[in-house]
């Protein structure tokens, strides 16, 4: 089939919802808001008001604004993902260098017998070479002015320029198994759930920084849900679920082991409350709050 959609419009647009049975009390508002939120992105929180997708017809009462909550919950939630995903992957980055140099000394990540595999630690080194080449930050400067062997800087400093996704091949590189599991430790959990974990993190965190829609969305990269800690396990109520729940718990979980006492928790559940958002297409089980990992009273 040919495409021979023509552009339209913010006005049409606004009309062409309300012919579709949205309620719009406000049509230049409406406008407005069309006129910043791509028509496309906008009709992806349209899908579950839809009473016939067929059509495109809307459920009987469906307000534009109604629409719009759910736009700027999503949002405001990856926002709230992306300040965790920020927290965790610096510790991350801060624990990976720790126990790296303390166990091989400051270059131990450039020494191959550190890697399980020759052939990926080729590319990862030379993808952390590039991205040290490009760096313009006065750390990376200060290092190459001041020494010269070996060229690259030391772990503690090479960290610093990793992505969370190159953070989490670096990790799964790392051998003996012993520092892997130093690491894992950390955040009581078993080093290869951890592993799972920070490529899940790493995927969650691109579709926040990309600003994709996150609150109904099946997840392509998940995590191995680890049999303890008991609280995180006890948690998560459907471990094959791809849905953002399982992704808001341990990233819950995380938060704790790295700022203890953290009002991350506290803050999803407001945010939950004021947009008053279907909970169930997010994965979130009824009675989630009680459960061990988000009870206020409860050290996880």
């Amino acid at each position: 089939m040919k495409f021979a959609k023509p552009p339209i419009s913010f006005d049409d647009m606004v009309r062409r919802w309300r012919d579709r049975g949205m309620v719009i009390d406000d049509p230049a508002g409406a406008a407005q808001y069309l006129a910043h939120i791509n028509y496309y992105r906008f009709a992806g929180y349209v899908l579950p008001f839809e009473e016939d997708h067929a059509t495109h017809g809307l459920k009987s009462g469906t307000r534009f604004e109604d629409v719009l909550n759910l736009y700027v919950f999503d949002r405001e939630l990856r926002l709230l993902m992306l300040d965790a995903i920020e927290r965790i992957e610096v510790s991350l980055r801060t624990q990976w260098a720790y126990h790296l140099a303390h166990a091989t000394g400051p270059h131990g990540y450039l020494d191959i017998r550190n890697a399980a595999s020759a052939r990926n630690f080729a590319s990862q080194l030379a993808l952390l070479e590039r991205e040290l080449d490009r760096s313009r930050e006065a750390f990376i400067s200060h290092h190459r002015s001041k020494y010269t062997d070996p060229d690259l800087p030391p772990v503690w400093v090479a960290c610093e320029v990793m992505s969370l996704g190159q953070l989490s091949q670096w990790y799964t590189l790392l051998r003996p198994l012993s520092l892997r599991k130093k690491i894992a430790a950390t955040y009581g959990l078993d080093q290869q759930v951890l592993q799972s974990v920070l490529l899940h993190l790493s995927y969650v965190r691109n579709l926040c920084a990309h600003h994709s829609r996150l609150w109904n969305r099946e997840m392509v990269i998940t995590f191995s849900v680890p049999k303890r800690p008991s609280a995180l396990r006890a948690s998560i109520a459907d471990p094959s679920s791809r849905q953002i729940y399982n992704s808001c718990c341990v990233i819950a979980w995380l938060m704790q082991q790295v700022n203890p006492g953290n009002h991350w928790r506290s803050r999803l559940a407001d945010l939950l409350c004021r947009h008053h958002v279907d909970m169930a297409a997010m994965g979130f089980p009824k009675g989630w709050q009680s459960q061990p990992l988000w009870a206020p009273s409860t050290p996880v």
